[in-house]
């Protein structure tokens, strides 16, 4: 999914670490301590991380999606086997270096708000999860702490996805072109969309979202905050943004992998009725998915896994690691 990524504030994370075992955790000299950031910088911080990761590693997204979407359509079922380095290079001469980034100013405009009501939606969640009674953390409660987790992530997720969803529907329309350029920039799209599909069309897709935007999410931040402690456990004066940039590349794989099929769905789904072509899926959610099976067999759902980890690596490493050294930054 888009969204995979969140992380724990820095002074409840110590707490995790404090509960989390019955002795007490070995001393971090060389990871100062952050004071807790106010609303303001929180979202801040949260937005320019998604924003800048996004930015970085759009090439391979759009690579992506234009993967995802072959087959769909006979005109975009071009390549038998999908290689990365022919679809790059045909983007290059057909469409210019540029190409890459075709859509990106949706994207940003997307991720600024997705990004921040993630990462603060999460910080709520989990404080509200953790005033539950037996959720706290205390008595060494390994099992409460993973459950936080991973609820609080999924609910972040579902959150964001709900309030941002227009704009993650524009993004894809406009990634998704080729040579013929039917939207010609965010506001036209909107406009076009609203005119030809109904405001309803502007939410095609958002049932496939919310099923797998929650296990996504979820399963991003239980494998960060487990991977993490693990890793400060036995490495405790390790560099905290390496420790976070490689956690969160491994959460991001772990994520992608499990919820990639229903990334695929929705992305059809959003392409459903666009610039005037007739609809493909008319089956709804888990119709549409064994429409792909046999026509595709079950390999089609996973079309474009590989631009996709390539992307998710460094994505999800970026914007981990630039939310915590902005969050430093900002307390200090």
């Amino acid at each position: 999914m888009e969204a995979r990524v969140g992380v724990d504030g820095g002074s409840t994370r110590r707490k995790f670490l404090h509960h989390h075992h019955s002795r007490p955790p070995p001393p971090l000299p060389q990871q100062p301590q952050v004071s807790q950031i106010g609303t303001v910088p929180q979202l801040l911080a949260g937005g320019v991380a998604g924003a800048f990761s996004k930015t970085c590693t759009a090439p391979l997204a759009r690579l992506t999606i234009l993967f995802q979407v072959q087959g769909m359509h006979s005109d975009v079922a071009m390549m038998s086997k999908p290689s990365v380095w022919r679809e790059a290079l045909r983007i290059v001469n057909e469409e210019g270096f540029r190409a890459f980034w075709k859509g990106n100013l949706v994207t940003v405009a997307h991720r600024l708000p997705y990004s921040s009501v993630n990462f603060y939606a999460y910080e709520q969640y989990k404080s509200i999860l953790r005033s539950i009674p037996g959720l706290n953390g205390h008595g060494a409660n390994a099992r409460s702490d993973v459950f936080v987790h991973f609820v609080g992530g999924g609910l972040s997720g579902i959150t964001s996805a709900a309030v941002t969803y227009p704009l993650d529907l524009i993004r894809t329309r406009l990634a998704a072109q080729r040579n013929a350029i039917y939207y010609k920039g965010m506001r036209h799209a909107l406009h076009t969309i609203c005119r030809d599909e109904g405001f309803l069309g502007l939410y095609k897709g958002l049932g496939a979202t919310l099923l797998g935007v929650g296990p996504s999410i979820a399963i991003s931040f239980s494998v960060y905050e487990s991977l993490r402690y693990n890793w400060h456990s036995h490495r405790p004066n390790d560099s905290s943004v390496l420790v976070s940039l490689a956690c969160g590349s491994l959460s991001g794989i772990a994520s992608s992998t499990a919820t990639f099929p229903l990334d695929l769905v929705r992305r059809r789904m959003q392409l459903e009725g666009a610039a005037g072509r007739a609809r493909v899926y008319n089956m709804g959610l888990f119709g549409t998915f064994g429409q792909i099976i046999r026509s595709e067999g079950f390999r089609g759902l996973y079309r474009g896994i590989m631009p996709e980890y390539y992307k998710v690596v460094p994505s999800v490493g970026i914007v981990f690691m630039t939310y915590e050294t902005l969050k430093k930054l900002l307390s200090e």
